[in-house]
């Protein structure tokens, strides 16, 4: 890769990428969650959660059932923080950095959802009971205030034909958790046993 090849302006890049935005890209666009972007986050059961600390960048996934994530008013969400691995990599980072970037996906659904804003982690009874599962409370809400939200279009999923069940890859054919862990430990962790308690493992402490 030669360096005269490489893009390190503005000018050059816009050189590249040249002339005007599809207009509906601007238009798409707003500080605020309007009823259509309602419906759409409350038909997700996924989003990637982007943050920012000392250690750099990081990139959460979180699920739950469609509509786990409330939209509490026109700029404002809330998002339960389901029980994880303990690394609270993304709460450590909004203590450092409250800037999040969320993008949420709908299965059978080509376009997502971008949402921009700040988040606050809260453990406010009064939130954290909004969103039993199973019995169990989340430790912490998130409280999101709204920035920017706009819609993506549907080039990427299409391209990556993400919903097409044939593209489906064979799970068993990809690395097992337990294979990654032994590797990298050098077996002090991870390999069979570790695969095969996961199920009992995730049934016990999905909530």
């Amino acid at each position: 890769m030669g360096s005269d090849h490489l893009i390190t302006t503005v000018e050059e890049l816009e050189k590249v990428y040249g002339g005007d935005v599809y207009p509906p890209a601007r238009a798409k666009e707003t500080g605020h969650i309007t009823p259509a972007y309602r419906k759409l986050i409350e038909a997700a059961p996924f989003f990637a959660l982007a943050s920012n600390g000392p250690g750099g960048l990081d990139c959460s996934p979180r699920g739950d059932p469609a509509g786990f994530v409330k939209v509490a008013d026109e700029k404002t969400l809330l998002v339960p923080d389901r029980r994880g691995n303990n690394r609270i990599d993304t709460l450590r980072n909004l203590l450092y950095d409250p800037r999040v970037a969320l993008l949420f996906l709908i299965p059978g659904c080509s376009e997502t959802l971008r949402v921009m804003g700040r988040a606050s982690i809260s453990t406010d009874p009064g939130l954290t009971q909004q969103f039993v599962m199973e019995g169990k409370a989340p430790r912490s809400v998130l409280v999101v205030a709204v920035e920017t939200v706009f819609f993506q279009c549907a080039k990427a999923i299409v391209r990556s034909k993400l919903w097409d069940a044939s593209r489906h890859v064979d799970r068993k054919t990809l690395p097992t958790a337990g294979t990654i862990l032994a590797e990298i430990t050098g077996g002090k962790l991870g390999g069979p046993e570790h695969d095969r308690a996961a199920p009992e493992r995730m049934k016990a402490t999905i909530y």
